[in-house]
C-alpha cells in the first residue's frame, strides 16, 4: 500500500516492504507492504531456505536493535519469485501501488497471479491493492493464498488482523496479531496493538 495510505508504511511493514501499512484503526501494523528499495539484495543466496530460516530466527528474537535491517532483508528474499520477469512484474505492480494506482496495481498483479501462482509475494501485494479498493473479501482471499504458501509471513499475518479488526472480529485479529509478535516481536507498536485488542475483551494477559 502506498505511504500515503499507510501511516506505519515501514517494515513490518510488517512487512516489510510491510505487506505499505494499511491504516489500521490503531495505526499499527501494515498488513500487506512493499520492501524498500534498499532492503534489496546483491545476489541470491547460495541457500535462500537456509538463510532465511536463520534470519527469521533473529528476527524473532525479543530484544535486537537490528531487527528493522533484518525483516528487510527477509522482504527481499520474499520478493524474488526465480523469475526475473515475474519480479519485474512484482516491481511494477509496487511501483503503480505507490503511485496510488490502484488499478493499474490490479491489472499488473493480476497478470503476476495468473503466471506465479506459488509466488506467496504476488498474492500478498495484490491484497494490498484489493484492500485499498476497500475489497475486503477479495483481499482476505488473497491473504489466505499468501499465507498457505508462506505460514511465515508476518506481513499477511499483520494485513488479516488489521481486517479482522475494521470487520469487528476483535478473536481473529487478536490471534493474528499474536502471530506476528511471534515472527517479529520488535515492532514498537505491536505490544500496544494486542494490548489495546485485549482490552476490548476484558483481556491483559500480554
Amino acid at each position: 500500500m502506498s505511504a500515503q495510505h499507510h501511516p506505519l508504511a515501514a517494515p513490518l511493514a510488517l512487512a516489510a516492504g510491510l505487506f505499505a501499512a494499511i491504516p489500521s484503526p490503531a495505526q499499527v501494523l501494515p498488513p500487506l507492504t512493499v520492501p524498500p528499495a534498499a532492503a534489496t539484495l546483491p545476489d541470491q543466496p547460495a541457500d535462500p531456505a537456509a538463510q532465511l530460516d536463520t534470519l527469521l530466527a533473529r528476527l524473532a528474537e525479543p530484544g535486537r536493535e537490528d531487527w528493522q535491517k533484518i525483516q528487510g532483508e527477509i522482504l527481499a528474499i520474499w520478493s524474488r519469485s526465480g523469475s526475473p520477469a515475474m519480479d519485474l512484474l512484482l516491481r511494477r505492480g509496487e511501483e503503480a501501488l505507490k503511485a496510488g494506482d490502484t488499478r493499474l496495481a490490479l491489472e499488473r498483479l493480476d497478470a503476476l497471479t495468473d503466471h506465479a501462482p506459488e509466488f506467496a509475494e504476488a498474492w500478498n501485494a495484490r491484497a494490498t491493492a484489493w484492500y485499498l479498493e476497500d475489497e475486503f473479501a477479495l483481499a482476505l482471499a488473497d491473504i489466505e493464498r499468501a499465507l498457505a504458501l508462506n505460514p511465515r509471513h508476518f506481513g499477511a499475518l499483520a494485513g488479516l488482523g488489521t481486517i479482522y479488526e475494521q470487520l469487528g472480529d476483535t478473536d481473529g485479529a487478536l490471534a493474528a496479531m499474536r502471530a506476528v509478535r511471534a515472527l517479529n516481536p520488535n515492532h514498537p507498536d505491536l505490544d500496544e496493538s494486542i494490548r489495546r485488542l485485549e482490552a476490548s475483551r476484558g483481556l491483559s494477559d500480554i
